[in-house]
C-alpha cells in the first residue's frame, strides 16, 4: 500500500525535524559518560504522540539526514556522519524507531496514560536499548557498563520528559484536530 505524502505530511515532518534540531542545543554534558543530557528526546516523544507513524518517521529521517550532511543539529551543535557512527549514534538511530513506535501505540487512543506508556516504551526503552547496545559495541565496554554510563543516569530525566511530552502533546493534539 503506497500512500503519497501530502503537503501536510511534509510540513509536519519538517517542523518536528526542526524542533528536534533546536532542542539539541539544550545540552548538559556529564563528566562520567560520553552521552550528554539533551532535550532531543522530548521532541522525539512529542513527535510520536502528535504525528502519524509516517510523519514521525520522516521527521526523524530528515533530522538524521540534516546532521549527516553537516548541518549542526546533533547535541551541542555537532554534525557529520561520524556522530551517527560514533558513541551516541545508537541513540540517534533510536529516535527514528522510538518516534514511530510511539506513534503506532498512540494512533487509536490518545489518553494521557496511553501516551505516557507509549513514551516510556518507544522514547525510553527502545531509544535506550538501541543507544546502549551501540555504545557498548563501539566502546567495547560491554552492555552492562554501557547501560550504567549510557542509560541509567538518564532514566529519571527521561521519565520527566515523558510526562512533559504527554501534556504538551495533549494540547497540540487538540489544536491539530481543529485544522
Amino acid at each position: 500500500m503506497y500512500k503519497k505524502l501530502s503537503i501536510r505530511d511534509m510540513i509536519y515532518s519538517a517542523l518536528f525535524a526542526a524542533l528536534t534540531a533546536i532542542l539539541s542545543y539544550i545540552t548538559i554534558p556529564l563528566p562520567f559518560t560520553p552521552i550528554p543530557i539533551t532535550a532531543q528526546s522530548l521532541a522525539v516523544m512529542i513527535a510520536g504522540c502528535v504525528l502519524t507513524p509516517i510523519q514521525a518517521g520522516l521527521s526523524m529521517i530528515i533530522f538524521l539526514f540534516m546532521g549527516c550532511i553537516g548541518i549542526p543539529v546533533f547535541s551541542a551543535g555537532r554534525a557529520g556522519i561520524g556522530i551517527v557512527v560514533g558513541k551516541s549514534g545508537g541513540y540517534l538511530i533510536g529516535y527514528f524507531a522510538g518516534a514511530v513506535i510511539i506513534s503506532l501505540l498512540t494512533r487509536r487512543k490518545k489518553s494521557l496514560m496511553n501516551m505516557f506508556l507509549a513514551c516510556v516504551l518507544g522514547g525510553i526503552v527502545v531509544v535506550h536499548f538501541m543507544g546502549t547496545a551501540w555504545l557498548g559495541f563501539i566502546t567495547k565496554i560491554g552492555i552492562k557498563n554501557a547501560f550504567i554510563v549510557g542509560s541509567l543516569p538518564f532514566l529519571p530525566g527521561d521519565i520527566i520528559k515523558s510526562i512533559a511530552a504527554v501534556f504538551i502533546s495533549a494540547r497540540l493534539n487538540k489544536v491539530v484536530k481543529r485544522h
